[in-house]
């Protein structure tokens, strides 16, 4: 029998709201299609009557997960119109709570990976585990999810010697507690059973689509803007980009394992590395001259780019967010197809979508 059944916009499975169309023949899904444009918050529009401190303020806000991120990749692109170098210690303390970021967004999905696999056990130990990441982001920044850490010029506030230790101290608690989570995840027989040959994405297929992050680099797209277009100078860290061949969504829990890891790195390198100096440039909001800059920087779940344009005026021209989630949300009808209806959840997950992010 063939059916046409919705997945959402609003179902248990998704935490956001996306419409997913999938038409199968008894419980296998032969065809699907995604519809978007849910969450529509006019974000790009505003950014042109706010001046460049207040759009700071708004795109962190764009993502829950990655707000830092967003933060970020626009002080950069005001940063290159403007022609302004942020100090080094600066950029070394925007690169801590970016990896700091990146190991809260890969707790987070595993653990609601988990859940949908119906292994909550798990989903809490990767949970508690993340906790520790977020207080230690409300530790060095006062907040846990909307750090306000970025200025143009640099970062807001600095990290002292005390706070440096306690971040060591709890990332080697959390190294600890996340063998036992990779363990679990590598070697259970229940998540290999719904995981592995689930929501196949071949490396054609994700380069024709243009799936990135740890989702492209599950089926071997070996590109990382940290590796291969360095910023806030990552240039000096030592670090491997993470990589798997399968294309399933076994492999892009393994790819998120492994940036863990590697996060890790570079988060204990930053510290014992970290130069003296400045922070930033000043706290006064600064003359842009007209210009536009595309930046580029590698989020947890991908590549965010932002396009500035600056009319010389005291507010944005233009400000154009592209986001992962739109890229990846692309290689969804591809996963699904041939697979079962009660793997769906699980497949649109995989990509660690952000539907905010995307309608923005």
């Amino acid at each position: 029998m063939s059916y046409v059944l919705p997945l959402g916009p609003y179902h248990p499975s998704l935490e956001e709201p996306v419409h997913v169309k999938l038409y199968t023949e008894g419980e296998l899904i032969k065809k699907a299609e995604v519809f978007i444009g849910y969450n529509h918050r006019g974000i790009e529009k505003l950014t042109e009557v706010r001046n460049y401190i207040q759009t700071i303020t708004l795109v962190e806000r764009v993502c829950g997960i990655c707000s830092h991120s967003h933060a970020m990749t626009y002080c950069l692109a005001v940063e290159d119109i403007a022609g302004l170098e942020v100090p080094k210690r600066g950029q070394y303390i925007r690169i801590i709570i970016s990896e700091l970021e990146r190991l809260h967004s890969h707790f987070l999905w595993l653990g609601l990976a988990a859940h949908l696999i119906a292994f909550d056990s798990l989903f809490m130990k990767c949970f508690a585990t993340r906790e520790r990441i977020m207080e230690m982001l409300e530790i060095i920044t006062g907040n846990r999810v909307n750090y306000a850490m970025n200025i143009i010029g640099g970062a807001r506030r600095d990290i002292s010697k005390e706070q440096f230790k306690e971040l060591l101290q709890a990332i080697k608690e959390t190294e600890e507690e996340f063998k036992g989570i990779y363990t679990i995840y590598t070697s259970d027989s229940s998540i290999a059973a719904r995981t592995k040959g689930v929501g196949i994405l071949t490396k054609n297929d994700a380069l024709i689509y243009g799936a990135c992050g740890p989702h492209g680099r599950a089926s071997n797209v070996n590109f990382d803007v940290r590796k291969t277009m360095p910023y806030n100078s990552y240039e000096d860290f030592e670090f491997k980009v993470a990589l798997a061949e399968d294309g399933d969504v076994f492999s892009r829990a393994v790819v998120r394992l492994l940036e863990i890891e590697e996060s890790f790195k570079i988060i204990k390198q930053a510290v014992e590395n970290i130069p003296q100096g400045s922070i930033n440039l000043g706290n006064k909001i600064p003359r842009v001259p007209k210009g536009e800059s595309l930046i580029v920087t590698e989020a947890p779940r991908g590549e965010v780019s932002y396009f500035v344009v600056s009319n010389g005026g005291q507010t944005n021209g233009r400000v154009n967010i592209h986001v992962p989630t739109f890229k990846n949300a692309a290689t969804v009808p591809v996963m699904l197809k041939d697979n079962n209806i009660a793997d769906a959840g699980l497949i649109v997950a995989s990509i660690d979508p952000c539907f905010s992010c995307l309608d923005r």
